[in-house]
């Protein structure tokens, strides 16, 4: 039972214990008054009696009488002490009472002040996603109609050879099977030296690059120079010429060894880059790569094309999906984030 309905019951309980001691006070106060009437009319009887007898019994009922409301008159004292005791009980109930209502009152006041921060808290919410899917709406709505994916492949000869011909044709089938395959448009370009990227870019205006080789662990790329041998380039220039690559460039895609610090940079100035935070086999490469297209093109978003890709390799045993990173410029997010427009 709560405190204050217990201080409740108090309360009116006493008041019924005060109640029934005045109604047994006015009883009392009764009795005085018919004991008064019995001795005057025991009085009149006496005066106009000459009986000595009937004097004397008289005189001895007013005594009696007279008794008998000193009792009463000392009971009616009795019940003025009780009722002016249960008073003060009373009244310190009612403060018990009056303490507990103000206890209550405040906590049902911080129970509604909770609600409605929570209310308002919730509408803040609703109302941050639907602005959220009003801007996605916005930007679905701005994506261009076709994207052009452009494969960089470099696979030096005095480096172990990698099967890259094989990741582009898978690359190639699954865009071919997905739902938006007319809005991809894929461009391969093969044994790219240091000097071909920004031609590639500037020629094909791409919205992906795709890299397709060998990275070393010193965060270079490496590419080939003129003699088709092993030709470095730093992280520092490969950011600098993402940087001042096409407008329109949203990913960039390592596919490469150890190129998570690279995509890393990159996203200082581009959408959203991905990397490989090791080595990775070519068979984690080719599945990974060509499932993250399919997703794309189907219309999915970063985030989730990211995720099927890296189920991908689970669904094939390969036990690489941790190496592929993704990263995201910063106000960007992944999960909202969609390269391919949706039209149907």
């Amino acid at each position: 039972m709560a405190m204050i309905d217990l201080h409740r019951r108090n309360v009116d309980r006493k008041r019924n214990e005060i109640a029934r001691l005045i109604d047994q006070k006015a009883k009392e106060y009764a009795k005085i008054t018919s004991l008064n009437n019995k001795i005057q009319s025991a009085t009149k009887q006496m005066n106009s009696s000459k009986s000595l007898t009937t004097i004397s019994n008289k005189q001895k009922e007013i005594y009696k009488h007279q008794a008998d409301i000193s009792k009463v008159e000392k009971k009616i004292s009795e019940f003025e002490s009780k009722i002016s005791r249960k008073n003060k009980e009373l009244q310190a109930e009612q403060r018990k009472m009056d303490n507990e209502e103000v206890k209550e009152y405040k906590k049902r006041q911080q129970l509604q002040d909770k609600f409605q921060r929570e209310q308002t808290r919730a509408f803040s919410i609703v109302n941050k996603t639907l602005s959220e899917h009003s801007d996605m709406i916005k930007n679905l709505s701005e994506l261009p109609e076709e994207i052009t994916v452009l494969f960089l492949a470099s696979n030096p000869q005095d480096q172990g050879q990698l099967r890259l011909d094989e990741e582009v044709r898978s690359i190639k089938e699954m865009i071919t099977k997905s739902r938006h395959r007319d809005a991809v448009k894929l461009e391969s370009c093969w044994a790219v030296r240091p000097g071909d990227i920004l031609q590639y870019i500037n020629e094909y205006m791409p919205t992906i690059v795709h890299f397709s080789g060998h990275g070393s662990s010193n965060d270079e790329l490496v590419l080939m120079d003129n003699n088709s041998n092993t030709k470095l380039v730093s992280m520092e220039s490969l950011v600098q010429a993402m940087s001042v690559a096409n407008d329109n460039l949203r990913l960039v895609f390592f596919n490469t060894c150890h190129s998570k610090n690279q995509a890393n940079k990159v996203v200082d100035h581009i959408e959203c880059a991905i990397g490989m935070s090791d080595s990775i086999t070519d068979d984690a490469a080719r599945a990974f790569s060509a499932q993250f297209y399919s997703s794309l093109t189907f219309g999915l978003s970063i985030e989730k094309s990211f995720n099927q890709a890296k189920a991908a390799l689970m669904l094939e045993g390969i036990s690489e999906q941790n190496t592929p990173t993704l990263f995201m410029k910063s106000g960007c997010d992944a999960a909202n984030t969609y390269i391919i427009a949706q039209s149907d």
